[in-house]
């Protein structure tokens, strides 16, 4: 069946987690949706516990280094690291122990536990579960810059933990970047191209190209 994705294949504290309402959401549904949805969970967050500048919520036990810019709506979890120079806008929820390094632009996702973005990453209109790995460089791209028509397609309805031999699914919109499973590590210099469905516990090699538009790349 065309779409039959769920998140919490893919995420397996999904269910569990704030994000719960929207686990019956398509993954490309949940980021043009993420001002608001940041907006709600800042709304309902536990009074004393932290630090809330406008729309911008800090754990009190999170560090944010001088020199990072937070653009809200955003949530950072408890134990959370933003480096000097991240650059966080559009919508983010980070979960608790997540690390934002150096250089990394994180635009309108969603971030679980444990999850580290090394430095000088971009991860664009994304689900990212917990204890993912992403190496110095390592890109999730969220548009289709090379083609006039943008819609993003993406390879779902088959078995296959790659997503190899599923036909192209439209999801009839113009950003998206991947839903990352848990455990997922991709190496330096990586590129996720839109549309990527990485299973748990993929590695992604350095310097590869995972195009679910290609063969062969999915």
């Amino acid at each position: 069946m065309p779409h039959a994705i769920d998140l919490g294949d893919y995420i397996a504290g999904f269910a569990a987690s704030v994000l719960a309402p929207w686990a019956g959401a398509l993954p490309w549904e949940l980021p043009p949706r993420a001002p608001d949805i940041v907006r709600q969970l800042l709304a309902a967050l536990p009074a004393g516990e932290y630090a809330i500048d406008g729309d911008v919520a800090v754990h009190r036990s999170a560090t944010v280094e001088p020199g990072a810019v937070l653009k809200g709506p955003l949530i950072v979890g408890p134990g959370c690291f933003v480096a000097a120079g991240a650059y966080l806008r559009g919508g983010n929820w980070l979960d608790a122990r997540c690390s934002i390094g150096p250089g990394v632009e994180l635009k309108s996702s969603f971030v679980f536990a444990g999850t580290a973005l090394a430095h000088f990453n971009f991860v664009g209109d994304s689900v990212l579960g917990a204890g993912v790995n992403m190496e110095a460089g390592s890109i999730v791209c969220n548009h289709r810059n090379e083609r006039a028509a943008k819609e993003i397609f993406v390879r779902s309805g088959t078995d296959d933990d790659n997503g190899k031999g599923a036909a192209l699914q439209p999801t009839g919109c113009e950003k998206f970047g991947a839903l990352v499973g848990d455990g997922v590590r991709i190496g330096a210099n990586a590129v996720i191209a839109p549309g990527a469905l990485l299973r748990p516990g993929r590695v992604v090699g350095r310097a590869s190209l995972i195009d679910p538009e290609l063969p062969g790349h999915e």
